[in-house]
């Protein structure tokens, strides 16, 4: 790192004009009696090169760099909601034999909860080494202080060079909570995961709107944290035998102390997530009104599909938040999807470019959707769906994805 310091004993009345006029940014201040730096240094230096000469000083200092030999293994953190496993886990299971595999690393689960010692052996199946469980009646409801504890104590036990855990409600809440306790990085929401020699993580996501995929690594802290979406990863297939092991952990219960009370639990009234759908009808900015959804609806209807749209449907009304498909929304996998007037920007292909059939439809021909679409037509949703409506109706069959 590198930063400006002042010598306040060179400042006095005749140079501290010039030296707060010398900065382009208007980044020095001069404050009761002493002279102080703002947000709005840029490092430029010219302060340091053509203002009083003494005054500022620019200062490389070397970064604090972590012995990476002591840092072992991928870790992956177990989500679930009173032992049933969410599928997200299984996913990063998948992403972490393939990293470990890169550096010779075991795979490890970190396992928080309440009576789930009879589920960390489903793990097991899917290959990972080593499941490691706290188990205690304090870890029954999710409450931040406790959780992050228990992988506190986990990380400071085991020592995994590289954190994955899934971008739910939950892993949301907790990864952040667990980078700032080792002030490490996090990457969130990471679409590409890449393992160096040297056992540094490419964490691959979009920045700046979707118009870049960032590269991010943190050479000089461990471990090395990364929140990754459902859908995002391939998931392995479950094997029947199992070669690792379950290690119940234990820790000085008083850490468990907490702020939060949980008094009722609620359960959520169960919906359809369009990250499970296999065959999805994704509307965009073509459909002209709310009224023109029956045609969608339709055509959903006969292939048995789930609807979703882009950001401008949504902000349109004609399709609820929750089936938004894209950075700002959902990620999908389905078996087929099939756009309907959607341009294929890159913040919503994002989401869906993973499916394994895309077929898009739109009157450009020139349309970034068809960069990444496996079929595609030129023309109107307007002449096309119907069409594609009384084809299926009159060819008598019930569609199905294989």
């Amino acid at each position: 790192m590198s930063k400006l310091i002042c010598n306040q004993d060179k400042v006095n009345e005749s140079n501290i004009e010039e030296l707060i006029k010398v900065c382009p940014f208007n980044a020095i201040e001069y404050l009761n009696g002493k002279v102080e730096v703002n947000a709005g240094c840029k490092m430029c230096k010219i302060c340091v090169k053509k203002g009083p000469a003494g005054v500022m000083e620019f200062i490389e200092t070397e970064d604090l760099k972590v012995d990476k030999s002591l840092w072992n293994g991928i870790a992956v953190y177990v989500d679930h909601v009173e032992g049933e496993i969410h599928p997200v886990t299984m996913e990063l299971i998948g992403k972490a034999r393939e990293l470990a595999a890169v550096v010779n690393f075991p795979v490890y689960c970190i396992f928080i909860g309440h009576n789930i010692k009879h589920k960390a052996v489903e793990l097991l199946h899917y290959g990972v080494d080593e499941v490691f469980v706290y188990d205690y009646e304090e870890l029954k409801d999710f409450r931040i202080e406790p959780y992050t504890a228990a992988f506190e104590d986990f990380v400071n036990k085991v020592k995994p060079s590289s954190l994955l855990v899934g971008a739910t409600s939950i892993g949301r809440s907790l990864a952040p909570r667990v980078a700032a306790r080792f002030r490490t990085g996090l990457t969130a929401d990471c679409t590409i995961l890449e393992m160096k020699e040297n056992t540094d993580l490419v964490q691959i996501r979009p920045a700046f709107g979707g118009n870049i995929m960032a590269q991010i690594i943190c050479p000089n802290t461990r471990p090395q944290m990364a929140t990754v979406r459902y859908k995002v990863m391939n998931a392995p297939e479950k094997q029947c035998d199992s070669k690792g092991k379950i290690t119940l952990c234990e820790i000085d219960r008083s850490k468990f102390i907490s702020n939060i009370e949980v008094l009722k639990v609620t359960k959520k009234a169960s919906e359809n997530n369009i990250s499970d759908a296999e065959i999805i009808i994704a509307v965009g900015r073509a459909l002209k009104s709310e009224k023109d959804m029956a045609m969608i609806e339709e055509l959903a209807e006969l292939l048995n599909a789930q609807i979703a749209g882009t950001r401008p449907t949504i902000e349109a009304g004609f399709i609820d938040a929750k089936k938004q498909i894209g950075l700002s929304g959902r990620t999908v996998k389905p078996k087929l999807i099939i756009t309907l007037g959607i341009s294929g920007a890159v913040q919503f292909t994002a989401g869906m470019n993973s499916s394994e059939r895309i077929f898009a439809i739109n009157k450009d021909e020139n349309a970034s959707i068809f960069n990444v679409a496996h079929y595609g037509i030129v023309g109107d949703i307007y002449e096309i769906v119907p069409q594609l409506i009384e084809n299926i109706k009159n060819s008598g069959a019930e569609f199905c994805v294989r």
